[in-house]
This record gives C-alpha cells, sequence and structure tokens, in this order.
C-alpha cells in the first residue's frame, strides 16, 4: 500500500512537470520567436533583417553603446529559435550579431565597426534595422599616446611664443610657437595635470617663466615652461573635472583644456570603471540571475560559486558594467577572480581560502623544484656588489654566502657566487628566480656617467674682483642673458635689515668695520657662455697684473662618486707622548679640492664642495703654523656652467696721523700743523667650479 502511494505521488509530479513544460511552450509560441537574422547593404545603407515567427506588436526598444560600437535592441517575451547565438555578417559597418535568450526576453546585439545611430521598423514579420552612415571626421589625438608627433629636426630649434586664452566655452587654450613644423612633442597626462615635452628645441630666457592664468575662470591654473637638456618640458595644472584635445597647425601647437559637462540625473564614472554602460532596474531579484544578465551584456562568463544566494533589490542609471557588478557584489559580501574571459564570483572567505591553499601549492611546488645554475657575465658592476644586493636580508645586511632564509631577490635554496678574475656571477635557483636575476642585471650592469670637475683657485685684488662683476653684469644685460643669481647685502651702515642689489657682483666688501681681516662669502653660477667669457678675463687679470691663478686642479669622477686631488707640503713637528718621549708628527700644508657630483635627471649637477688653500705661516716654538682657508659648500650647477665661491676677502687698513704738538690740536687752524696717512690693502681669494658631463663623445664644451 505505502509502495503504491509513492508510485501515484511520482507520477502526479511528472505529470504536473509536463504540464509546465507544456504551458511554457505555449506562452513562447504564443509570444513568437526569433527564426532568422541577415544583413545586406541596400542603397548604400547596411541593413539588418529580423524575421520572426508572428508580427512584433511594436518597434524593439534599444539603445547605443559608443565604445565598442554596438546596438542592442530587447525583445520582451520571445525565444531564440535560430539554433545559434552568434551571426557573422560583415557587410560595411555591420560586423555580427549576438542572439541572447535570458528567461523571458531576448536581446540582438549588433557589432559594429564604428559607433552610428538607428532607425528601426516593422513590416509584417519581420523587424528591418537600418544603420545611419558613419560621418568622417578628423582624429583627435590621444593623451595617452606616448608620442603625438615624431622628430624630424636635425638641430636644436628656439621655441616663439608661448601664450594662453580663454575660449568661449569655459576652455583654456595653450598656444606654443614652434621653432618649425618638425618638432616632435610628446603629450602626457601626470596626475592633476598635462606635460607636454618639445623634443630637440630650446626655451629663450624671456619664455622661462611660470604664468598664474586662474583668474581666466578655466580649469588651467598654472602654466610652467622648463628647460631639460634637448628638451623643453611644458607643465599645466588644472583643477576639476575636465577634458582635453591637442592639435597641431603648421608650427603653431595648441592644447585644449575644457571643463566636462556633468549630468546630474547620472551616477558618475568612477576613474577605475571602463566598461559599457547599463542601467538596471529590479525588485527583489535572485543575486545569480542578476549575475546572469551581466554575463549576456558582456559577453563574459560568469561561474558563481553554489554558496551564493539570496535575493537584491537594485535601481542603477548609466552606471559601467564592472562599476556595477562591484556594487552588487559588495551588498552580497561576495568576490572575484578573474581567468581570461570567465569570471568564479563567490563569498569572499571562500576566495581568500581558495588563495591561500593555491599559494601554498605554489610555494611547495616551489621547495620541490630543481635547481639550475646560471652564469652572469657583468660589464660595468662589480661581481661581488652584486652578490651583496642579491643576498642581502631584509634588514639590509648581505649574508655574503646565499644562505640566509630572508633573501631579498633569491628563495630559500637560492645561492650567488662571484668570481672576481672574470667578473662573473654564478646564480644557482629555480628557473623562474633565475630570469628574475636577470632581468635585475640588465638594469643594474649599466655604465655610470662620469663628471669632469675644473677648477681655478684666484688670488686677485680689489680692483679686479669690481672689474669683474662690472663686465659680467653689463654683458649679462646687454646680451640678454641674466644670471641665474643675485646678490644682495644687508645696510650695514645705517642698521637695518633692508637688502639692496649689489653693485659689486663677485667681491663683498667689508662695510665700515675696521677690523683687520674679515672674510666673506658668496656665490654667483653663470652659464656655458659666460664660462668662456670668463675665461677670457682670467687671462686678461693675469696680463694685467691684477692678480694671479694658483692652481687649476682638474679630476674626473663617477656620478655619486667622491673624488680627491691635493698638492702642497707636509711639515714636521714633534709630539710629547704621556710618556715623556718624543715622536714626529706632520703637517700638511695643501691645495685641496674634494667633490662629490650628483647628476640630475633633468642634466643640472649637484657638487659637494670642500676646498682648502693652506699656507706656510709664522714659525713657533712649537713647530710650524699653518694659515688655513677653506670653504665647504653644496651648490646646484647647470651643464657646463660656473659656480664662483666668492671666498676669503681680507681687508687690512692703516690710518696715520702727524702733528705739531699743541699747534696742531688747534679747531680748524690744527689742519695746517698735521697730516693723516690712510693705506688700505685688499686680498680676495676666488674659486671658480666648472662641471661638465663627460658623453660618450668626450667633454661636451
Amino acid at each position: 500500500m505505502i509502495q503504491g502511494t509513492a508510485r501515484i505521488r511520482q507520477w502526479l509530479r511528472g505529470m504536473g512537470t509536463a504540464l509546465l513544460v507544456a504551458l511554457a511552450s505555449t506562452a513562447a509560441q504564443a509570444a513568437g520567436s526569433i527564426e532568422t537574422v541577415a544583413g545586406f547593404v541596400q542603397g548604400g545603407s547596411e541593413v539588418l533583417r529580423i524575421d520572426m515567427s508572428q508580427e512584433p506588436e511594436a518597434v524593439p526598444a534599444g539603445f547605443v553603446v559608443q565604445s565598442p560600437a554596438r546596438i542592442a535592441l530587447d525583445f520582451p517575451g520571445v525565444g531564440n529559435a535560430t539554433g545559434q547565438s552568434l551571426v557573422q555578417i560583415n557587410q560595411g559597418n555591420l560586423k555580427s550579431a549576438n542572439i541572447v535568450q535570458a528567461g523571458e526576453r531576448t536581446r540582438v546585439v549588433l557589432n559594429l565597426k564604428q559607433a552610428t545611430t538607428y532607425r528601426a521598423e516593422v513590416h509584417g514579420k519581420s523587424v528591418v534595422v537600418v544603420l545611419d552612415p558613419v560621418a568622417g571626421g578628423a582624429v583627435v589625438p590621444s593623451a595617452t599616446q606616448p608620442t603625438f608627433a615624431e622628430s624630424h629636426n636635425s638641430d636644436v630649434q628656439a621655441l616663439r611664443d608661448l601664450d594662453f586664452r580663454r575660449g568661449t566655452d569655459g576652455a583654456g587654450r595653450v598656444i606654443i610657437g614652434l621653432g618649425s613644423n618638425q618638432v616632435g612633442v610628446d603629450l602626457q597626462q601626470q596626475g592633476k595635470g598635462l606635460v607636454v615635452e618639445f623634443m630637440r628645441s630650446s626655451l629663450p630666457e624671456g619664455l622661462r617663466r611660470r604664468l598664474d592664468v586662474s583668474d581666466f575662470g578655466t580649469p588651467v591654473q598654472t602654466i610652467a615652461a622648463t628647460q631639460q637638456g634637448e628638451r623643453v618640458r611644458l607643465t599645466i595644472d588644472a583643477v576639476g573635472d575636465w577634458e582635453h584635445s591637442a592639435y597641431q597647425s603648421d608650427s603653431q601647437f595648441v592644447v585644449e583644456v575644457r571643463p566636462k559637462k556633468v549630468d546630474l540625473s547620472k551616477l558618475t564614472q568612477g576613474p577605475s570603471y571602463t566598461g559599457e554602460k547599463l542601467s538596471l532596474n529590479f525588485q527583489n531579484i535572485e543575486v545569480r540571475s542578476l549575475l546572469q544578465v551581466i554575463a549576456d551584456f558582456t559577453n563574459f562568463n560568469i561561474v558563481t560559486s553554489d554558496t551564493v544566494t539570496g535575493a537584491l533589490t537594485l535601481r542603477l542609471k548609466d552606471v559601467p558594467w564592472d562599476q556595477a557588478l562591484q556594487i552588487i557584489m559588495d551588498a552580497k559580501g561576495l568576490g572575484m577572480r578573474k581567468s581570461g574571459s570567465v569570471l568564479w564570483i563567490a563569498p569572499k572567505d571562500e576566495i581568500d581560502e581558495r588563495t591561500r591553499k593555491d599559494y601554498e601549492a605554489a610555494r611547495a611546488i616551489e621547495k620541490l623544484e630543481p635547481l639550475r645554475t646560471q652564469g652572469f657575465q657583468l660589464n660595468y658592476a662589480k661581481a661581488s656588489d652584486m652578490v651583496s644586493q642579491l643576498t642581502a636580508d631584509s634588514s639590509g645586511s648581505g649574508s655574503g654566502s646565499g644562505s640566509s632564509r630572508n633573501n631579498r631577490f633569491l628563495s630559500e635554496r637560492g645561492s650567488a657566487l662571484a668570481e672576481p678574475r672574470t667578473n662573473q656571477l654564478f646564480v644557482t635557483d629555480t628557473a623562474s628566480k633565475l630570469e628574475e636575476v636577470r632581468q635585475l642585471l640588465l638594469t643594474l650592469d649599466v655604465p655610470v656617467r662620469q663628471v669632469m670637475i675644473e677648477a681655478r683657485i684666484v688670488e686677485a685684488r680689489d680692483t679686479f674682483g669690481r672689474s669683474l662683476g662690472v663686465r659680467l653684469g653689463g654683458a649679462a644685460v646687454g646680451s640678454n642673458k641674466s644670471l641665474t643669481s643675485s646678490q644682495f647685502l644687508p645696510d650695514t651702515s645705517s642698521g637695518s635689515t633692508v637688502k639692496f642689489p649689489s653693485g659689486n657682483f663677485v667681491n663683498l666688501p667689508a662695510g665700515l668695520s675696521n677690523s683687520a681681516s674679515v672674510g666673506q662669502f658668496a656665490l654667483s653660477i653663470f652659464n656655458t657662455s659666460m664660462s668662456r667669457f670668463l675665461s677670457l678675463e682670467l687671462s686678461a687679470m693675469e696680463a694685467d697684473g691684477q692678480g694671479k691663478i694658483v692652481s687649476s686642479p682638474r679630476l674626473i669622477t663617477a656620478d655619486q662618486t667622491k673624488a680627491l686631488i691635493e698638492q702642497g707640503t707636509e711639515y714636521p713637528y714633534t709630539v710629547t707622548a704621556p710618556n715623556g718621549a718624543t715622536t714626529i708628527s706632520f703637517k700638511k700644508a695643501v691645495l685641496k679640492l674634494e667633490v662629490t657630483p650628483q647628476i640630475t635627471p633633468e642634466g643640472n649637477i649637484i657638487l659637494d664642495l670642500d676646498v682648502n688653500k693652506d699656507s706656510r705661516g709664522e714659525t713657533t716654538e712649537q713647530g710650524v703654523a699653518i694659515d688655513t682657508k677653506h670653504i665647504q659648500t653644496q651648490v646646484l650647477v647647470e651643464n657646463g656652467g660656473t659656480v664662483v665661491i666668492g671666498g676669503i676677502f681680507e681687508l687690512e687698513e692703516t690710518n696715520q696721523v702727524n702733528k705739531i704738538p699743541v699747534l696742531g690740536d688747534v679747531p680748524v687752524m690744527g689742519n695746517l700743523f698735521k697730516s693723516r696717512t690712510r693705506q688700505s690693502d685688499k686680498r680676495e681669494m676666488l674659486v671658480f667650479i666648472t662641471p661638465k658631463v663627460i658623453s660618450d663623445r668626450g667633454p661636451v664644451r
């Protein structure tokens, strides 16, 4: 009896299922289905014909996607009877058509070569879609292109003009006059601004400025032009939401930055979401069904875990599909892993657990993977230094043998060995780690640029210092070669702190001080053309007898490597030890130049300078005294320019009065019975430093 009841229940359940299938089939037949989809060209226009089993009640609703170019048509209550989901057409602008059925709705997606509009009409049982012709137009260069225009000019050409104007639509227009129409241009968006570089170009002194254009009411706030080697860099800073375009007409280059038009009725597209926009409006829909809708829209294969359950109410308007997917996953605590065109969606805990197991499996395989030994020939770097870098642990100390468990670049079983005789590096590790080491050595084993530092140490009289300052100042004004730094002195006569420009360019006098020896310090920077003029002035100084060049040392060193050159005499002196014994020690009286150069990315040079000019002083009972002149500083100089360390200034004044007693003290009349003698002796040591980056062709002169 029990078995008979079970069979009856099973028969009724089967009959109910068959009845539901029949009702669903009847409903589908009542609503109709798509039978064929074909495309052809008629009258110069692309036409898509969709034949259906029944006459549709109205023109299907659709929408247009700009990128990628697509047109989507929705047929509610219609099935897919074509037996295929992709129809290849390849007629004019129409490439293919996708037919996707989801529940009681079928969507036909037209894949186009270029975005365009359409019109749809119903002719009997067919829906005819006519694509409008694609309008031709100029292609606006994109900011993501690595180079806007290639460089074809052989010589460095100067820019002619730099201007800014405001457009009628609130856009800021930066207008640059190029030296010719062959100048190469590189346009990139960096951060919140734009960077435009003009290859093999120079920037005249009158255009080296920073423009504040914030009062024009455009997104552009500031414009700055700088010279960097053989390139001119133009930095455009902007605020707010903006977009830009650039174009070149003959020798005029224009960059337009315009504000974006914001539609407040639509959600804004986030900076990291780039998918096609869609609109969703569902009430209490299953999450799995919602993910299937996104899969149909994007043509991605979505694999949903069995643990994904629940319903969701969602309303989104014109939102990128990847942002919509992220909203759904955040609302239900889901995560995603992507592999090609397949998305696996599951709860975050499940994905984290799977990721952890994958890492553990990869680590276990790495421990069992066979080791290989590979030799690397180093050309510029030392093999012993590379061993220290490869085997250094996380604290920065090298293990030496490569056996540390915290190797920076090698695995736990990896090791490195240096062979100093042939400067080879032998690394034993897994194949993947050996490839990483090879890529690392390609970056590190490169030649280091070198710098030649030329110094001129000059002992000059005050008259030469003043004459040199006037001549350099006059040359700067007359040839439009302004100096990169100026001197300012405090007004010591009035005791105020107000500063004013000094007429003496190199020399710094002692003011009204009566001290016998006063040390002064000044820095002045010249460009390359001024350095050549300076050499002529120093030759004229020696010919006129206004001073002498004490020494002109030169040395070459690598970038960020200290170099030292010195010349002089060591004088012996006696030293008494605590036990009463006497020993001989030596004091140096040398001319020393110690410098550490650093080449900046712009091509300038930072110098850490330490200059000594010692000489033998008076002889005392304890030994020979050493007169020392020492300068230590850090300066930034352009390549081939000269920095002047106007260093030690000595002033010795003598005032002497000779008079007849009593008569010389009478007011006014006493001047007839006395005489005054005033003597002033001024000496100055000037140090000129000229750094030059050595290229493959030799020093740049």
